[in-house]
């Protein structure tokens, strides 16, 4: 774990600081259209700085003929609602797509010509956003064969009633009241399950422990996210919390699905050991994790500028569908053994109790992965883009509300359903 988390740090120095300010580098590119940003909320008056330099061309198939249509090279927003007709325009090749958008400007530009003449050694664009609204930042090249290259820093941000840029999209600006508020619960939490273990010591398991550390570094979390969203409004850059936010992300991810294996198959309750099937399911999940947070740290780290950016957006969506679905199959091995348990045994009304209370995390877990994958996509789709904070909020709660029940039901407690059978056997 040591190196993989070693791996994540690396990783994190070499592509960067997470930051509002984008650092897109383009390199011999020759799609038609290449997304710059991820989709910004402009208020009314927002604005957009571009700078360019390094730019340079290539023809391909030992082609030698020069470029003169330079107004077939430009930069544009476009409305996240416009996304479909734009992929509709790319199935026609016989037109340029900068013909059909309101570009902000075209390499034919004076300036950008003495970019790449080399007579300027850097060009910047300003551009206020009038009416605001939700906007992605592309670059179209619709010269057949020509890659392109260039480097740009791309400055999106609006402006407050002190005439100070905020960096964060309209609809993050209420971010950091929601993640400070949710550190203070989930460390108000994760006390009180300290101060109630301590006062029932002597019925405290291995899984407690577990259960304290996950609160712990969820608290972290929170508290990494809260910084990052400050420094980012301020001054367009996380100012190295975006490093914390991976460590204590990556210990939350481990933990969060370690913590339902174990309970899922009783460990440390029922049974001192793990069996071999959920400790497969344990050293499949645990690389999993490493995976997905090396996709977080390079979607968060780049521009969707980089060829593989959404490659490995889609890659950690599916490998936490993985994880989610893989930690299930302890609790439902749980349930069927109980469940002949009941039927074999003296103890039927023991077991049936434990078997309710399996039955009841396996629907907890369910809802809330249902909730927190699929509920939160659907709220952050299809809300107006200045409350995509409620999303945030939503999931959060919803992730806190899962805690505690969790720490509820399987606290140290005589009356733990979870507990009744170490205690018969203890007698």
């Amino acid at each position: 774990m040591a190196r993989s988390l070693g791996l994540l740090l690396l990783l994190v120095l070499a592509l960067g600081a997470h930051a509002k300010i984008h650092h897109s580098v383009v390199d011999k590119d020759d799609r038609p259209l290449i997304p710059l940003t991820e989709a910004f909320g402009f208020a009314e008056g927002g604005k957009l700085d571009i700078t360019i330099r390094d730019i340079g061309l290539y023809r391909l198939h030992g082609s030698q003929e020069d470029v003169s249509n330079w107004e077939n090279f430009g930069f544009f927003l476009s409305p996240v609602e416009a996304d479909a007709a734009l992929e509709q325009d790319l199935t026609d090749s016989s037109k340029c797509i900068l013909n059909d958008v309101n570009n902000l400007f075209t390499f034919k530009d004076s300036s950008v010509q003495n970019v790449i003449l080399g007579k300027l050694e850097s060009f910047t664009f300003h551009f206020v956003v009038q009416n605001g609204g939700l906007f992605y930042l592309y670059f179209a090249n619709c010269e057949v064969d020509t890659p392109i290259s260039f480097s740009s820093v791309i400055e999106m941000y609006n402006v407050d009633t002190y005439g100070r840029k905020d960096y964060l999209s309209v609809g993050d600006t209420s971010l950091d009241a929601v993640y400070w508020a949710m550190f203070a619960l989930f460390t108000l939490c994760t006390v009180a399950w300290v101060v109630y273990c301590y006062r029932n010591k002597s019925l405290v398991h291995k899984i407690h422990y577990l259960m304290f550390g996950l609160g712990v570094f969820k608290a972290l979390t929170l508290l990494s996210q809260a910084l990052m969203v400050f420094y980012i409004e301020r001054t367009g850059s996380a100012d190295g919390w975006n490093i914390a936010y991976y460590v204590f992300t990556f210990f939350r991810g481990v933990l969060f699905f370690t913590v339902i294996v174990l309970i899922g198959t009783g460990w440390s309750y029922m049974k001192p050991f793990l069996g071999e099937k959920e400790a497969r399911i344990i050293m499949i999940v645990i690389p999993l994790q490493v995976f997905a947070n090396i996709a977080i740290v390079i979607t968060d780290e780049e521009s969707p500028s980089v060829k593989d950016w959404f490659t490995w957006r889609d890659v950690f969506h599916l490998v936490d569908i993985i994880c989610c679905c893989a930690i299930l199959f302890p609790i439902v091995w749980s349930i069927k053994h109980l469940r002949e348990a009941s039927q074999t045994d003296g103890k039927a009304a023991r077991n049936l109790e434990k078997l309710t209370l399996f039955r009841q995390f396996y629907v907890m877990v369910v809802v809330y992965i249902y909730v927190t994958r699929i509920v939160v996509y659907l709220l952050r789709s299809t809300m107006q883009y200045e409350y995509s904070w409620v999303a945030a909020m939503v999931e959060e709660l919803v992730t806190l509300a899962f805690y505690v029940w969790t720490a509820v039901k399987f606290r140290p407690n005589n009356e733990n359903p979870y507990l009744k059978l170490q205690q018969e056997i203890e007698l």
